[in-house]
């Protein structure tokens, strides 16, 4: 917790998982609460229907931002943690800096095109008239706001890389902080501030993200982390760029192909259901998310123990920890899967009042929430592949099994079997646990351990 420096390549392999862990777990839980705040506030402003509709369709976008972020972060992860393996701290720092080099051309495309097409994007996404004349200032903001999101997560990518899981924490405390004392500040008002409603929501969230990475930037360029970068890291690198976008490229891809499953199965609802159905599947996702992040904090454990113990020329301590993180990530996760079974009606009606929204969060939360362990399993496999660098063989998994099974199973069953969207609900945890049992048997094959970055 106070980021001594530790060494994850020799003593106790428990303890290195734990050291990593708790952190990294905390930190994804932090990260997760920024959607579930905007939610909560949000669902308290009048027509909350088209409110939770515009957050939830929003995200469901920036989620390929999201997926940007975390292929570079993979990227800079893999590459950072390898140097540090190999003790080249300098090395290790300049390959951070070429990361921020390469995110941040990359966001500047993203940018420009969320702040002139966020209407379309609602539009595409199916949402309602109303939702769209009501949620397009959020969606441009949140769009066009981007940087923060991708400059949060790689440079968390980074400290995690050189196994300083504190510093990521902390600054996703600090983002967290000022996002949930703006939120009912700025979306409901107080005194001389103006409540600016669901616009607000996406002020407070892109202010408390730019105080996070703030913060970072700080203890990236002037502190005392591991990587610390100097002038001479701010001239671009190509070789190293080149190698990045090698890494990232697939690792994008990887979360790209997730993430349009997401929207696809979103806009499918949104179909089928109207906005009262699409409503409470995206409060069922966003609580389903909350849970979901923590246990990929113990799954980055993972891909920070897979690069280092590489970089150290020891593989099978890195398939070693793999496992031991799979162990404990099972455990976690059929814990949270019991309490939703048993507590969803509790959960959800924290979120939303209205009868219809809240019947259909409660059936998608413990339908999709069935697959929770196969999910959390999956997690550690996926980051095991890329903490070595091998982003292709997750980014093949994902392509079939979103693209080529999840996708069609969830139209046929919405669609052809008139199931609507319980159709979905069920085709999310099907694929997950087909996705789950490839990756678990290609990690077996070990391929892996030969990739060389």
């Amino acid at each position: 917790m106070r980021g001594d420096a530790q060494d994850y390549t020799v003593g106790s392999i428990r303890r290195a998982v734990f050291l990593l862990a708790i952190p990294m777990i905390l930190e994804m839980g932090m990260e997760s609460v920024f959607a579930i705040v905007d939610l909560y506030f949000v669902g308290r402003l009048p027509d909350s229907r088209h409110n939770i509709q515009t957050v939830g369709l929003t995200e469901s976008v920036l989620s390929i931002i999201y997926s940007l972020a975390i292929g570079i972060s993979m990227a800079a992860t893999a590459m950072v943690a390898r140097r540090v393996g190999e003790k080249d701290s300098r090395a290790a720092a300049h390959a951070a800096m070429q990361s921020l080099w390469l995110a941040g051309a990359i966001t500047f495309i993203v940018s420009m095109a969320g702040l002139f097409l966020a209407p379309d994007i609602l539009q595409w996404m199916g949402a309602e008239p109303a939702t769209v004349a009501m949620g397009t200032p959020y969606t441009r903001l949140m769009m066009g706001g981007s940087l923060v999101i991708m400059l949060l997560f790689l440079i968390n990518g980074i400290f995690r890389g050189a196994g300083d899981a504190s510093m990521a924490m902390k600054s996703l405390w600090i983002a967290n902080a000022a996002n949930i004392l703006l939120c009912p500040l700025l979306i409901l008002g107080w005194g001389p501030v103006p409540a600016f409603g669901l616009f607000g929501a996406a002020l407070a969230t892109t202010i408390g993200r730019g105080i996070g990475v703030c913060y970072q930037l700080y203890h990236l360029f002037g502190g005392k982390s591991l990587v610390k970068l100097d002038i001479a890291d701010w001239k671009p690198d190509w070789p190293i760029i080149k190698s990045l976008v090698n890494i990232a490229t697939p690792g994008t891809f990887q979360f790209i192909i997730g993430s349009c499953s997401w929207i696809f199965l979103a806009r499918l609802v949104a179909e089928t259901g109207h906005a009262e159905a699409s409503a409470g599947y995206q409060t069922a996702i966003r609580i389903l998310i909350f849970f979901l992040l923590p246990a990929w904090g113990m799954a980055n454990a993972a891909a920070t123990l897979v690069g280092q113990n590489l970089g150290a020329g020891q593989p099978e301590r890195a398939a070693q920890s793999v496992m031991a993180t799979a162990r404990y990530n099972t455990v976690f996760m059929a814990c949270v899967m019991l309490f939703f079974m048993l507590s969803a009606n509790w959960v959800v009606a924290l979120f939303t009042a209205e009868a219809e929204v809240k019947r259909v969060a409660i059936l998608a939360l413990r339908i999709m929430s069935a697959g929770y362990i196969f999910y959390g399993i999956g997690m550690v496999m996926a980051n095991a592949f890329n903490g070595a660098g091998d982003t292709k063989t997750p980014t093949w998994i994902n392509l079939f099994g979103f693209w080529l099974f999840q996708i069609p199973l969830a139209y046929i069953l919405a669609k052809w079997w008139s199931l609507g969207p319980l159709g979905v609900f069920i085709a999310i945890p099907v694929a997950e646990t087909a996705i789950t049992i490839s990756a678990w048997l290609l990690f077996r094959r070990g391929k892996w351990k030969t990739v060389k970055i």
